[in-house]
């Protein structure tokens, strides 16, 4: 399966927009706007996750990510962190699974460790503008649709053993050469 698109990320925006805003309102009426912010970043975070796991490509580790997401989440929440903790928390969850299923090396994962980082500034500027939770999530998942720009992996070029297919590696090197003997030997009897 290959990567997810921008405009897929921007649908993805889109839905968690439009699903917190209709959510919001009617349940803070029900419950104190506390709990309501903390379980809806739960929810959020937990179908973002599965979104990423679906699209990442990899069978391998889905179901034990997934509960360990399910686990911290538990974890987190009964801690009983304060509303900026607790979703710094659920944001660091969402950063590793990000990292664990689409980079191959530490400095995408970094370089998405500060998109993620963008993107809260966005959202935290959006609504101490506007007083606007919408266009809160909307900023911070419209800056999260950018991931999909962040290269898997990072090379220097020109530097010995960093190629992944395996051109510079002395065992290739002499098996082509011994296909090269062995073909030259077959044209010669």
């Amino acid at each position: 399966m290959r990567r997810p698109s921008f405009l897929e990320g921007v649908a993805v925006a889109l839905i968690a927009t439009i699903g917190i805003g209709v959510l919001f309102d009617p349940l803070t009426m029900l419950f104190a706007s506390g709990f309501v912010l903390r379980m809806l970043i739960a929810v959020a975070g937990l179908l973002y996750v599965v979104y990423l796991l679906r699209r990442s490509g990899e069978n391998v580790g889905r179901i034990s990510s997934i509960s360990l997401w399910l686990m911290s989440a538990a974890l987190i929440w009964l801690m009983g962190l304060s509303l900026p903790v607790y979703l710094m928390a659920h944001l660091g969850l969402v950063w590793l699974i990000r990292s664990l299923y689409f980079y191959a090396s530490l400095i995408s994962a970094l370089a998405d460790l500060a998109l993620l980082s963008f993107g809260l500034a966005a959202a935290l500027w959006a609504m101490l503008q506007t007083g606007s939770l919408l266009l809160g999530v909307w900023c911070f998942f419209l800056v999260q649709a950018l991931f999909v720009f962040i290269p898997s992996s990072w090379r220097r070029a020109g530097k010995p053993g960093t190629h992944l297919d395996g051109a510079d590696d002395p065992f290739q090197q002499a098996y082509r050469t011994a296909q090269a003997a062995l073909t030259k030997l077959s044209t010669l009897g």
